[in-house]
């Protein structure tokens, strides 16, 4: 079977989606949607012809051949077009963050888990060859258990480059909805435990071209033990990136020096690192694959759904935890922050 999917968004993650969603022998563009009449032009171009329309609720009127739907715009005011997919029931792959608050994002599964019409989160870091094989070092029992770690991700972010999105200039907290909701997404699911408590400092420096904070600091403690003390940060002083995942484990180290591979584990007696084999991995793509396989495998083949949008909240809430441990400094306890 081949799945029948709107693509509605056409900014630069909405042209990764085109180019995933052309390549797959199981899904297909019917339609684009987007407000920018030239955005829809330039997919037209590169990815096929379709019908284009200025929005979901226009699309639908207008289409009745669809399976499913891919939203990839930015996470401001969703709740309609959530409801439109929901009316039609389409199962929806929605680019994350769902929302800007735990609250709206609550409400937004919501809908869709009163009406079983599945919401999928696009969380594409999961699907790295990197992450998984990770998860396989600690399951194998090479370096122990893990007991704690440290995330850094240093990056001079220009935000006015024309292949990014611009709304993250204006955006309360840019690098905590943007960019750290992927990192603390891992860290839930290759610790394979929630957060229970944050402590948090986020801040703009001096040169920071964003009108709100740029950077975060911040230590979770996890069910399991977990310590995670996490730096990031998308103004940094310096322009080359700089990036490193490290847990210590029971019986050695694992290292991941790039976001998207370069993965080293050593045991405790052992002097030098070793390299894991990775997969090919073409950056932007393959994880969406990933993630576009996922999504198809659970419409079309029964398998359950990953990313699940009620599982999406936890992560959210670490993020909501972090703004609110910092404006208010103290210690944030996850339970004060998820919905009941």
């Amino acid at each position: 079977m081949t799945m029948r999917l709107i693509l509605a968004g056409l900014g630069v993650r909405g042209r990764h989606w085109a180019e995933v969603i052309n390549r797959s022998p199981r899904a297909e563009i019917v339609a684009y949607v987007d407000p920018n009449p030239t955005a829809r032009d330039i997919a037209a171009a590169k990815y096929g012809m379709r019908p284009g329309f200025d929005s979901l609720e226009e699309a639908l009127a207008a289409l009745d051949d669809v399976d499913g739907l891919v939203l990839a715009n930015p996470p401001i005011g969703r709740e309609a077009q959530v409801r439109a997919a929901v009316e039609r029931r389409l199962p929806m792959l929605i680019e994350k963050p769902l929302a800007l608050t735990v609250e709206e994002a609550a409400q937004l599964v919501s809908i869709a888990e009163g009406t079983g019409v599945p919401l999928m989160v696009g969380l594409n870091f999961r699907y790295l060859g990197v992450t998984r094989a990770t998860l396989e070092l600690f399951a194998g029992g090479a370096v122990g258990v893990p007991s704690f770690g440290r995330f850094t991700y240093e990056r001079y972010r220009d935000g006015n480059r024309p292949d990014l999105n611009k709304y993250p200039l204006t955006m309360d907290q840019p690098m905590l909805w943007e960019q750290s909701i992927h990192h603390f997404d891992l860290m839930r699911y290759v610790y394979q435990s929630e957060p229970v408590s944050i402590m948090a400092r986020t801040w703009n420096p001096p040169w920071s071209m964003y009108a709100s904070d740029a950077n975060v600091a911040a230590l979770f403690t996890f069910a399991n033990g977990m310590v995670v003390n996490y730096q990031g940060t998308w103004q940094s002083g310096w322009s080359e990136p700089q990036f490193e995942w490290r847990t210590d484990c029971t019986g050695g180290v694992v290292s991941q020096r790039h976001q998207f591979g370069e993965l080293f584990y050593a045991r405790h007696e052992q002097a030098m690192l070793t390299p894991v084999s990775l997969p090919v991995h073409e950056q932007w793509i393959t994880e969406t694959e990933g993630l576009l396989d996922a999504y198809l495998n659970t419409m079309l083949d029964g398998a359950p759904l990953e990313c699940s949008g009620r599982d999406h909240l936890h992560s959210l809430a670490m993020v909501q935890a972090c703004a609110v441990s910092s404006r208010e400094n103290r210690c944030v306890s996850l339970s004060e922050i998820l919905p009941d």
